[in-house]
């Protein structure tokens, strides 16, 4: 039985290694594992967790190293499937710190991970995975639509938690997004996302009152990132606001999977809720300090390291 079963985007991030330089003037860059629910399984292996991701790769390099890279960092890829014809996906990044990334990316009409079928989907290990993590990217097509309904309803233990990540130009609208979220919230016991996220999930900019439309649609624990401004987190007995932990800025872009991965560790570990944000917001910002995604997910001890300094308590209130 896995602990964490995650299923969306995988592909090759493609970053600059020169900061502060736009794409038509960079001159050398780097290649790492991507896709954030990937990533996601990458951050919570480095947390020990027995880990799987199902995804789809193309028939070319770049779907082989996917691979490859996945089983380096500790995370089954026994439900990695190859497609021939769509080419692995790339993404590409600018690095302007400490607050805009822009991300371009090449996934072309119909890209593999969309390409996940039902009829793909181990559905045993999906019932009996301690975490079940899925995105909203993930239901922007079909045939991926459909298997993430299969995967939803085979679930009958632990926890599912749904990752708001709205990519705009992965969508033909925000509308369709929205209603993509209204039905798979009552899915999902958990559901994280940013203040543009939570906002196309349940129409609801403001954090406190996003967090509760999210538990007024099914869900147990919603948590909003906001930023600079922190993490809000509610439940329907108890809420909590996180501060940012000060760190130098070096690429946000992988923060939220890292984020994403501790919060995994937090809920299979019984945490509180306050730790468990604490610690995740710990996470996100070790690997903001950081170029790469899945290459600098920290271990438990490094976030507890992290987390020691006096400057960083971690709760506002």
């Amino acid at each position: 039985m896995y602990d964490l079963i995650t299923i969306g985007r995988s592909g090759v991030d493609v970053y600059p290694l020169q900061t502060g330089v736009g794409l038509a003037d960079v001159e050398t860059f780097g290649k790492f594992l991507g896709g954030s629910p990937t990533n996601v399984a990458v951050a919570a292996a480095r947390h020990g967790l027995r880990s799987a991701v199902i995804t789809g790769v193309g028939a070319d390099p770049f779907g082989a190293y996917v691979r490859r890279a996945i089983r380096e960092f500790g995370v089954d890829d026994a439900y990695v499937t190859t497609f021939e014809g769509p080419a692995t996906p790339v993404t590409f990044c600018e690095i302007f710190p400490p607050d805009h990334f822009p991300i371009y990316f090449y996934r072309g009409e119909h890209p593999p991970d969309l390409r996940l079928s039902p009829s793909m989907l181990d559905l045993e290990a999906i019932a009996d995975a301690r975490l079940f993590w899925f995105s909203l990217t993930g239901l922007s097509q079909e045939p991926s639509a459909a298997a993430h309904a299969a995967a939803l309803s085979a679930r009958r233990t632990g926890w599912t938690v749904f990752d708001l990540d709205y990519r705009p130009t992965l969508w033909e609208s925000r509308e369709a997004a929205h209603e993509a979220a209204r039905r798979s919230l009552p899915s999902a016991e958990v559901a994280v996302g940013n203040l543009d996220e939570v906002e196309t999930a349940v129409g609801v900019r403001d954090p406190a009152a996003a967090a509760q439309a999210l538990l007024d649609a099914g869900v147990k624990v919603a948590i909003v990132k906001m930023g600079p401004e922190g993490v809000f987190a509610r439940t329907s007995e108890e809420s909590c606001l996180v501060k940012p932990v000060e760190v130098e800025v070096v690429n946000g872009i992988g923060a939220g999977d890292a984020f994403g991965g501790a919060i995994c560790l937090g809920l299979l570990s019984g945490w509180p809720l306050e730790r468990t944000i604490r610690f995740a917001n710990a996470a996100g910002a070790f690997v903001a300090a950081r170029l790469a995604c899945a290459d600098a997910m920290p271990t438990t001890a490094e976030v507890e390291a992290l987390l020691s300094g006096p400057e960083n308590d971690g709760v506002l209130s």
